[in-house]
């Protein structure tokens, strides 16, 4: 069974499974979720409760150990086991196999990952998993969501706010849902429950926002020539070298003439994006990129950042930082 961070609740409330596995990289969603399941567990009579951390000296005959005894004092338990590196490895992976093979109601087991690649996922101890458990995915919230998401955290609060305000809340803190929900527990110590005003987030809210270069890839893709803008900036102030800048635009790029060249001669979209390896959310906004930029404009592009490559290389004069920005511009919607 597949769940949402958001739909646990309703789903621990009508009962417990024995197995749980959170996979993903937002750490506040993880938290919550494992958080949530403990709760749960406690009230259902898991006294007893395992801490077990698969780092590189673990020894995986810990987990059956585990499951296979308890206290005296305590007839059910949880087994709360952390793989940090996400990779089990194979005897970890067995182990994990044999685990799901030997699940009883009496033992509660939370399994807690980072966000696996793309072999994690498809991986036979992952596949099994997901055949004997609960999965609940904690993944980031994309920026075009995370209005609504503090909208909703708000509306805990008994507090709401206008679309501008939403959207000013979403710019400071992006890419760090942690501080998010931080900023919006400040906000409920600050003011009574109510619409808040624009000047009174303004004024209470820091710019915790954290940015990377697929971001910044994705807000040039999408034609958001004020977030591309902005991220940059936050970029630059962090001291990330251009050259990493580049090389994730430039990939971009290159993906996109790819697959504009190949509808130009008749291929399907879906078929192309498969073989340049275009998965998940980033279909999105390439596929967004696609329907709006022609072929020569990505093309001109792909030569602009030729250009400054040269340009970080010493071997041609200019501002690294302003060729950048004009890059990214030339997707802007107009």
């Amino acid at each position: 069974m597949k769940l949402s961070a958001d739909s646990l609740p309703r789903h621990l409330a009508s009962g417990l499974k024995p197995l749980y596995v959170i996979h993903g990289d937002a750490q506040l969603l993880a938290l919550e979720a494992a958080d949530s399941i403990r709760a749960a567990a406690r009230a259902a009579g898991y006294a007893e409760r395992d801490v077990l951390t698969a780092d590189k000296d673990f020894r995986w005959a810990e987990l059956r150990d585990s499951a296979q005894s308890l206290s005296l004092f305590a007839d059910r338990k949880v087994i709360d086991l952390r793989i940090p590196s996400g990779k089990p490895g194979t005897e970890g992976g067995q182990a994990l196999q044999e685990h799901c093979a030997r699940l009883t109601p009496d033992v509660l087991t939370l399994i807690t990952l980072p966000r696996l690649d793309g072999s994690g996922m498809k991986s036979k101890w992952f596949a099994a998993l997901e055949q004997h458990g609960v999965t609940i995915a904690a993944d980031d919230i994309p920026r075009s969501a995370l209005p609504a998401w503090i909208a909703g955290r708000l509306q805990r609060h008994g507090q709401s706010a206008e679309r501008e305000t939403l959207e000013f809340l979403a710019d400071r803190v992006e890419g760090n849902l942690l501080a998010a929900w931080q900023e919006i527990q400040k906000l409920a110590l600050l003011y009574p429950a109510g619409a808040l005003s624009f000047d009174q987030v303004k004024d209470a809210v820091m710019d915790v926002a954290r940015y990377d270069v697929f971001k910044l890839a994705e807000a040039m893709l999408s034609g958001n020539a004020a977030r591309y803008a902005r991220i940059l900036d936050g970029l630059r102030a962090e001291g990330t070298a251009t050259v990493l800048i580049l090389w994730a635009l430039t990939e971009e790029v290159r993906t996109l003439v790819k697959l504009l060249g190949g509808i130009q001669r008749g291929d399907n979209l879906g078929y192309l994006m498969k073989e340049a390896r275009v998965w998940g959310n980033r279909q999105e906004s390439v596929g967004q990129a696609v329907r709006r930029i022609r072929l020569p404009q990505a093309e001109v592009a792909l030569r602009h950042a030729a250009r400054l490559d040269k340009t970080i290389k010493g071997l041609r004069s200019g501002d690294v930082w302003d060729e950048l920005l004009q890059l990214g511009l030339r997707f802007a919607k107009t």
